[in-house]
């Protein structure tokens, strides 16, 4: 029987009590349990991707480690593959070369950059009609800064960032496993965290070239299907970790959106005015989706310790638009993620303590 298949419906069919059926043990021969294997899942969101650096941050100050050390694989979409790859970027002294405080700091400086446009350009694109309604320039700007020359394969951790294939029509994963063992997948960072953010409406799209100059993939934001990598990044595990009894996964938001759509307003919109709500509203009930299979998938474990948490804020105040990077929305989306974060001081070090227990006992095994 497939081994990823075999781990699915233990997964699927496991007690809802949270103990597992007879042959499944959760500790080794000598009764020690055994490590879980950690995965890490960011979610999309521009902008609101300060919100999940802000977590990192918090993680990172109390366990005194660097995220990739924490987790054995990181799974990002959109925003969220931005900052699960910038933290893989390796550095001169072979640690990481940003920390998550440096990429809080990203959001702060640099977002105005990213969603910036002149105003020739908003002419050329009639407003936001006729092309992206910003010009890729500032986006492959920070690009470049952050990730210079490094490679997919470079990645201190597995990682996994989403996009989406429009020529082809299908999900385009890019894995720093497909990277290490085959060439033709081994993609500049940079430029994989451009074809990951190239969300509709607002970016281009983008050409990657494959098999020399005559072809190329045509890629957008991973959004469209996963803007909540969870699910993707919990697959993945089970394919890279057919070994493993056990999994951990923590899950970032980057705000759970309120703003009502009231149907008095929205029932006479055509295309123009459903294009970009319908797209954050597509990608809002995704999240909600898979944070609820997630639940149900890793109920808290016979030994008491939680498989499974998320961490999203309500985004009750401010704009909750993926493009707002004014000081003012900035400042609250700050104040959210303390607001969060305080909330969730408890669940927050009892993850920390676990993760840096886990870190103790070594690396997981994986399979080509």
């Amino acid at each position: 029987m497939n081994v990823t298949l075999t781990k699915a419906r233990r997964a699927l069919f496991s007690r809802r009590d949270g103990t597992v059926s007879a042959g499944e043990p959760e500790h080794d021969a000598r009764g020690e349990r055994r490590r879980p294997i950690r995965i890490l899942s960011i979610d999309g969101g521009g902008i609101r991707g300060i919100l999940p650096a802000m977590v990192l941050a918090d993680i990172e100050r109390r366990t005194g480690r660097p995220i990739w050390q924490l987790f054995d694989l990181i799974a990002g979409t959109s925003t969220g593959g931005l900052l699960g790859l910038a933290l893989c970027v390796p550095g001169p002294d072979g640690g990481a070369r940003h920390t998550a405080r440096d990429l809080v700091r990203l959001y702060e400086v640099e977002g105005k950059r990213v969603f910036s446009r002149s105003v020739w350009h908003k002419i050329r694109a009639v407003g936001n009609l006729v092309d992206g309604k910003y010009p890729a320039s500032g986006m492959e700007g920070v690009l470049e800064e952050y990730f210079g020359e490094a490679r997919l394969k470079d990645s201190l951790t597995e990682t996994l960032v989403t996009a989406y294939e429009i020529e082809r029509r299908f999900p385009f994963l890019f894995k720093s496993s497909n990277a290490r063992v085959k060439p033709h997948y081994d993609y500049a960072m940079k430029q994989v965290v451009r074809a990951a953010t190239a969300a509709p409406t607002y970016f281009e799209p983008v050409q990657l070239q494959i098999d020399g100059p005559s072809d190329y993939y045509a890629l957008i934001d991973g959004a469209v299907f996963a803007s909540n990598p969870g699910m993707c990044g919990y697959v993945h595990a089970l394919e890279r970790f057919p070994e493993a009894e056990d999994f951990l996964v923590v899950s970032l938001g980057t705000g759970e959106l309120t703003r009502r759509l009231g149907y008095e307003d929205v029932k006479d919109w055509g295309a123009a005015r459903w294009a970009q709500p319908v797209f954050s509203i597509m990608c809002d009930g995704v999240s909600s989706t898979v944070h609820h299979q997630l639940h149900q998938l890793l109920p808290a474990g016979s030994h008491g310790r939680k498989r499974y948490y998320r961490f999203q804020a309500r985004l009750d105040v401010g704009n909750d638009d993926m493009d707002d990077a004014s000081n003012g929305n900035l400042r609250i989306l700050k104040l959210l993620a303390e607001d969060m974060l305080q909330a969730n001081r408890s669940q927050l070090r009892t993850l920390c303590e676990h993760l840096v227990e886990y870190a103790e006992e070594g690396a997981a095994t994986e399979t080509e």
